[in-house]
């Protein structure tokens, strides 16, 4: 009896001490940030800083069961932000997402995506680098290839 009241005492002191550190999110200051989603993704187009596209990020967010609810737009820009931070992306830009669907694996999964971008540091600037747009960028065709 005594052991096993030892090892319950053990446990809940490891996962005392333990969970603070898997609960610690990081602090990062983003350069820009969608005030209303709390992360830098967004639907539209970026002008005022000049930025160089760095990949096209794709995500799929599923429901748990048939009964959940759809994923929120919150939910959707932290998958999309997760794909493009992996890139080293500054935030991603022209995101989209469409309906929830059924497929064979999952009760609801929504698609969604965005081009990940990285800004122009201050000596690129001044170097003459030019920045990328989104106009007339074409995602599905995208090779990451300089021009």
């Amino acid at each position: 009896m005594k052991r096993i009241n030892f090892l319950a005492a053990v446990a809940v002191t490891a996962m005392a001490v333990a969970t603070p550190a898997i609960a610690k999110k990081k602090d990062v200051a983003y350069i820009v940030v969608n005030e209303e989603m709390g992360v830098p993704v967004f639907p539209h187009d970026i002008t005022d800083k000049p930025y160089r596209i760095v990949g096209v990020v794709t995500a799929g967010v599923r429901k748990a069961t048939i009964f959940s609810k759809e994923p929120s737009q919150q939910k959707i820009y932290n998958e999309i932000w997760e794909r493009g931070e992996k890139l080293g992306a500054d935030a991603v830009i022209g995101a989209k997402y469409g309906d929830s669907h059924i497929t064979a694996l999952s009760w609801g999964n929504t698609k969604a995506g965005g081009v990940a971008i990285k800004f122009l540091t201050e000596a690129e600037i001044a170097a003459g680098t030019k920045g990328d747009t989104l106009e007339g960028f074409d995602p599905a065709a995208w090779t990451g290839k300089t021009k």
